[in-house]
């Protein structure tokens, strides 16, 4: 009718678990516009869903520049020449350096695309009116982040928190009590309600694991069992 004002698109969130590793990859879109949040080895089932829905990738933002999170980036950037790719600062060496980023070993070592802008705490990331915080969550690795949408009650954490467990902290750049504090200080003082969607497995709740992780409140140790 005349005069009414039309409601915005709402925010749809797609999960791809791509690769050996099951890295939990997502498809963020409001109307047509997209970001894809990490990208996995094998991002065909992804991309193939931004083609068939007709969305337009707006940027690739990444948790974290670990060899499972950033493996796809070359197929990504085949479909989509021109997407920027945001990562924290401390990690964009990683993309280029297999050391860094855990692939000096493998067959194929991973040398990513190059970051064309950087991310940190405090800057906010906008998706066709959705506004994302951003959180500098290290300890798994140094330039670790999550995504926080308030009004929806949604945090996309990386390999920061998982259902039941928290990221591993034995690999080179990896701190322990750091990753602890990330927890303690920027997840955990989140509403209980706030959805937490992980870099691999289910996702949770910042209540559940609260009360029923079994690693939080407690010294950082031995990673033994750990995820991601």
């Amino acid at each position: 009718m005349p005069g009414m004002s039309q409601q915005p698109d709402p925010l749809t969130i797609q999960t791809f678990a791509l690769g050996q590793w099951q890295t939990n990859c997502y498809l963020l879109s409001v109307g047509k516009a997209c970001w894809i949040v990490d990208a996995g080895f094998d991002p065909a089932a992804m991309l193939d869903a931004i083609d068939l829905q007709g969305l337009e990738p707006q940027q690739v933002v990444l948790t974290h520049a670990h060899l499972d999170h950033i493996g796809g980036l070359h197929e990504v950037r085949h479909r989509h020449p021109d997407i920027p790719i945001l990562v924290h600062a401390e990690e964009e060496a990683f993309l280029t350096d297999t050391r860094l980023n855990l692939s000096a070993g493998f067959v194929q070592p991973v040398v990513a695309p190059e970051a064309t802008g950087r991310i940190g705490s405090g800057d906010t990331l906008e998706l066709a009116g959705v506004r994302f915080e951003v959180r500098h969550t290290p300890g798994h690795s140094p330039g670790g982040i999550s995504l926080i949408q308030h009004d929806l009650n949604i945090a996309i954490v990386g390999d920061t928190l998982f259902a039941g467990s928290i990221g591993r902290f034995d690999f080179p750049t990896s701190d322990g009590p750091r990753l602890m504090k990330s927890i303690n200080e920027e997840l955990l003082t989140l509403p209980d309600d706030m959805r937490v969607l992980p870099g691999h497995g289910p996702e949770t709740t910042i209540g559940r694991e609260r009360t029923a992780n079994p690693y939080l409140n407690q010294p950082a140790g031995e990673p033994d069992g750990l995820v991601g």
